[in-house]
């Protein structure tokens, strides 16, 4: 159940943040309203999470998954570039996560 309330917090912060991005600097409500809330229900979710699944593993899932999944938005939805650099960025983030989940992190 921990690691589905993580996915769910994973979720509510990839979904924030990118409301962030067309907020415009918090200038347009619904945006701004849609990165509190996301972050709110993210929040909430981790910190259920955090009665099951020990604090450093989950952290580490939640914003290396996070970061991966805003990367990769950004470079097929934002037309942001893509790097090998990057590439090889988001791909050490993935293997860390693995990585982490091998070593008996649940």
């Amino acid at each position: 159940m921990g690691y589905l309330l993580l996915a769910g917090a994973i979720a509510a912060e990839v979904a924030a943040t990118t409301a962030m991005k067309y907020s415009d600097g918090f200038s347009r409500l619904i945006p701004s309203l849609l990165t509190a809330l996301g972050y709110l229900v993210s929040f909430t979710l981790l910190a259920q999470t955090l009665k099951t699944v020990s604090v450093g593993t989950a952290y580490a899932i939640w914003a290396g998954v996070g970061t991966a999944a805003i990367a990769t938005i950004g470079v097929v939805f934002l037309g942001e570039g893509m790097t090998a650099v990057k590439a090889v960025g988001i791909a050490l983030i993935i293997l860390g996560v693995v990585v982490l989940n091998l070593g008996g992190a649940h």
